[in-house]
């Protein structure tokens, strides 16, 4: 979908490995600010008038890294400004399968005229599980199998079976409702013991794995990740997923990996320490 020199819209912050990737493949980036009900329509419009972008990546529900969920009203102002503009989309909706109730997709809205809709089983299952899926146009599908064998050299077949035993025989099923119910308590957790620590939660997520907080104090997020990997804990600190380097004071904390003592005794030292140096200078 895209040329060397085209200009790419992304969310600020975003995940960060759609920035690495869209600059492999030598396009523009422009980001425009998330709110927690989605991006900001305004900032949204004048970025298609100014940059005439060609593509827009994002996640409408379980947001990387925020955790925010794109409100029904936002998505269909933003389906009718990509119309007006011309603008593809692409939903990365790999934490899907996290929601008890489905969000607002912008594919859905849309019915996959201007939108490619990605998932996927690497978040749900393993890691070691690189299975998912792409919805989109019709004319599209062959040429993007076409891609995929001259860059894959093949099929997956053994991850694509595993996948298939697991939906058929209800196992899938029953796993997702045990994990969400897991996650919901991890992020209960989570956000009370990061509440106890002095940071103020973004949003609540209604799922998922991600939380996005705000240090107290201006503290440098990148300094207390610096100091907490001394300890062996690595913190993402938030200008990591800004294009505009704009998220210095904010974490993304992952859930399923928040469950231990450690995490919150090396967080806490960490702000500690970063409130000292801050004082002294």
């Amino acid at each position: 979908l895209l040329e060397p020199g085209d200009t790419v819209l992304i969310d600020d912050p975003c995940y960060f490995n759609f920035q690495a990737l869209l600059r492999a493949h030598r396009v523009r980036i422009v980001g425009v600010p998330y709110t927690p009900s989605g991006p900001d329509l305004a900032a949204f419009e004048r970025a298609l008038i100014e940059h005439r972008p060609r593509l827009y990546v994002t996640n409408s529900a379980i947001h990387n890294p925020t955790g925010a969920t794109l409100a029904p009203a936002i998505a269909h102002r933003l389906l009718k400004l990509a119309g007006e503009h011309n603008l593809l989309i692409v939903e990365d909706d790999i934490f899907a399968d996290f929601e008890d109730e489905p969000a607002p997709r912008l594919a859905a809205f849309d019915g996959l005229a201007r939108v490619v809709s990605i998932g996927s089983f690497s978040k749900t299952l393993s890691a070691a599980v690189r299975c998912g899926y792409i919805a989109a146009r019709s004319e599209w599908i062959e040429p993007l199998i076409d891609l995929k064998l001259a860059t894959s050299f093949g099929n997956g077949q053994l991850a694509a079976s595993v996948v298939h035993r697991l939906l058929v025989d209800g196992t899938y099923r029953r796993h997702l409702e045990s994990m969400r119910a897991k996650l919901a308590d991890a992020m209960g957790e989570t956000i009370r013991r990061l509440g106890y620590a002095g940071l103020e939660v973004w949003t609540r997520p209604r799922a998922g794995i991600f939380v996005w907080a705000r240090l107290p104090d201006a503290l440098d997020a990148a300094d207390i990740a610096r100091h907490a990997l001394a300890e062996s804990v690595v913190f993402a600190p938030g200008n990591v997923f800004s294009a505009s380097h704009s998220a210095a004071g904010f974490l993304r904390f992952n859930v399923s990996q928040c469950n231990r003592p450690k995490v919150y005794e090396a967080l806490q030292r960490a702000m500690d320490v970063s409130a000292a140096s801050t004082e002294r200078v």
